[in-house]
């Protein structure tokens, strides 16, 4: 396929080549088990290998590729039955745990902030710009794991981050729209605001779980019969 750079602006090279590949990868242009080899992309895009080099490491991180030794990066696969078993789980419990500490220690000017955030999400949702509620999306919820004063929460929730950033992105499309998006972090916020720990947990809970989102994907990597567990073959790379 061919790829074409989005416009620079503002962006560092790294930046700008995450975000093309990222579109490509959404939208399906690139494919699972889609190899992306540094010349051939630094040849399409017209910059040199290093930028590259960046970004494959960014989207690695972020579960949209794998790289594997002596054979080059690949579009990864995303097994539904694993982000629904293992990450959304793990943030689950993360994010509710927080809640719970977060709830007794926020003040007015939390939930300004947060109320910000959501004013942005709206306006950002659209302009149709999925990039940025992905990334205010993220901020959102930082900012509540962040205010529950637990150390070990929020670096454990830094560490998965970047795995939900991709997943984030890749769920985008399957929303009903992006101002969905909004409205379901408005609806968040209402209930953190109302004081009740009840309402805010099972919001919370109902918004991290939403399963619908996740119908679309593969449910899991097929028995191959010929032995052979090559997952950058198969295009049954990590998951998001």
């Amino acid at each position: 396929m061919e790829l074409r750079a989005v416009p620079r602006q503002n962006r560092s090279l790294r930046q700008q080549v995450a975000e093309t590949l990222r579109n490509a990868i959404i939208h399906g242009e690139l494919a699972p088990g889609d190899r992306l080899r540094e010349e051939d992309l630094s040849e399409q895009l017209d910059m040199s290998r290093g930028p590259i080099r960046e970004a494959l490491r960014q989207l690695e991180q972020e579960g949209l590729v794998a790289s594997f030794p002596y054979r080059g990066t690949v579009v990864a696969q995303v097994w539904g039955d694993e982000v629904l078993e293992v990450l959304v789980p793990i943030r689950a419990t993360l994010e509710l745990f927080a809640l719970t500490n977060a709830l007794r220690r926020m003040e007015e000017r939390d939930f300004r902030e947060l109320a910000a955030i959501v004013a942005e999400m709206d306006a950002a949702a659209e302009s149709g710009n999925l990039a940025r509620v992905v990334e205010l999306d993220m901020s959102f919820h930082r900012l509540i794991v962040e205010r529950s004063g637990l150390f070990h929460s929020l670096q454990l929730w830094e560490m998965i981050s970047p795995r939900m950033r991709g997943l984030f992105f890749r769920m985008g499309p399957h929303h009903t729209s992006l101002e969905a998006i909004a409205q379901q972090h408005r609806e968040l916020l209402a209930a953190l605001q109302s004081g009740d720990e009840r309402r805010a947990h099972e919001t919370l809970r109902e918004h991290i779980a939403e399963p619908r989102l996740y119908e679309h994907l593969p449910r899991g990597p097929e028995p191959d019969p010929a032995g052979d567990d090559d997952p950058a073959a198969s295009g049954a790379a990590s998951a998001a």
